[in-house]
């Protein structure tokens, strides 16, 4: 992969190595403002006797299942990717241990990759990466017929279409249409699922000519050995000498909403300043209670950070709080009215051509 998955670019760091200053049997019970303090490298993880491993183990038995004799290598860094050119996937330090998912969790308001189900999906997605950079793939006439030429470079930002048959639907945000590459790597993780049932999923799609042509390439590919075979990481954890503080605010800095949204007429309508109402729960009280519910509903049909859709609805407790509105309707009524208003303010947001790229 040649971008990070929320789309800041991979920098070059110090390349000298260090042995683990602290373990996690040091620091899980510390609390919040000294575990931040810690530095990455200091952490000590290991993907070893982790939940991770079970599921990299599942990854390449599903592999060899399809008869790929490639396996990708794997360590921990800072985030998800597949460096450009390397046949392996970097992980997410916290995946590693259940006190930095709970961090990632309070500090993000969700964890990338922290089910089963989720970190399956996304390791799916990594391997294409890995395979194409493996067999150089993207270098085949078809390929680029199909998917695009590889040296497109990637947006800051893109519009996808939900209605679109052209692409598979893997991972959240309509991923697939943000770069050919991303299209391929989604394309790979639904051929190799082995739940997926693509051929009845996407019957009659412009997809399905992907998919069939995915089939198609891997069993070709099956009996040659990788092009390359370079076990370069890059930027593993133990090389990585930020605080934990200074990665959540980076990566709190890349969620941040970056465009001026306008609502206080839909506040208006959907609740009231009128006297007949001012012995009503104040708006800001009622959205303050129904906060996690909804961000959660509305991540969840929209596919957008749930840190990012907080964002927004803090600040439309502010305006509530500024307009002195209350609520009129009952509490099931506003619950789904309010829900519907988030979801079409978020999906503004990712039609608006101002999408990030992320996961």
């Amino acid at each position: 992969m040649t971008v990070r998955l929320v789309g800041t670019p991979m920098k070059h760091r110090n390349r000298r190595s260090s042995k683990p200053k602290t373990g996690p049997s040091l620091w899980e019970h510390l609390p919040e403002k000294d575990l931040l303090a810690l530095r990455l490298r200091d952490l000590g993880l290991t993907i070893e006797g982790t939940a991770l491993e079970e599921r990299i183990e599942q990854v390449c038995r599903e592999l060899q299942d399809r008869g790929i004799r490639f396996r990708p290598h794997f360590w921990l860094s800072d985030d998800w990717f597949t460096p450009d050119g390397v046949p392996g996937i970097a992980i997410p330090f916290y995946l590693a241990h259940p006190r930095l998912v709970q961090l990632e969790r309070a500090k993000m308001l969700e964890v990338e990759g922290g089910t089963p189900r989720s970190c399956l999906r996304i390791l799916r997605h990594e391997a294409g990466h890995a395979i194409d950079n493996a067999y150089r793939l993207r270098r085949r006439r078809r390929r680029i017929e199909l998917f695009g030429k590889s040296s497109e470079p990637y947006p800051d930002y893109y519009s996808p279409r939900p209605y679109s048959k052209s692409y598979v639907i893997h991972l959240d945000s309509w991923y697939a249409q943000s770069h050919p590459d991303e299209d391929f790597a989604e394309t790979f993780a639904v051929w190799l699922d082995p739940e997926a049932e693509w051929r009845k999923r996407y019957s009659g799609w412009r997809a399905l000519a992907k998919l069939e042509y995915m089939d198609e390439l891997l069993r070709e590919v099956v009996s040659i050995k990788p092009k390359v075979t370079t076990r370069r990481r890059q930027d593993p954890l133990s090389r990585l000498s930020k605080t934990l503080g200074k990665h959540y605010e980076e990566k709190r800095e890349r969620c941040q909403v970056d465009y001026p949204i306008f609502y206080d007429r839909d506040l208006r309508q959907l609740f009231s300043d009128a006297p007949e109402h001012q012995t009503n729960t104040p708006a800001s009280i009622f959205l303050s209670k129904k906060r996690k519910e909804v961000r959660r509903t509305v991540a969840r049909w929209t596919g957008a950070y749930q840190y990012t859709i907080d964002q927004v609805l803090g600040d439309m407790m502010r305006h509530c709080r500024e307009l002195k509105l209350r609520v009129a309707k009952p509490e099931p009524e506003t619950t789904f009215d309010f829900t519907v208003l988030l979801t079409v303010q978020t999906m503004n947001y990712l039609h608006s051509g101002r999408h990030r790229l992320s996961l």
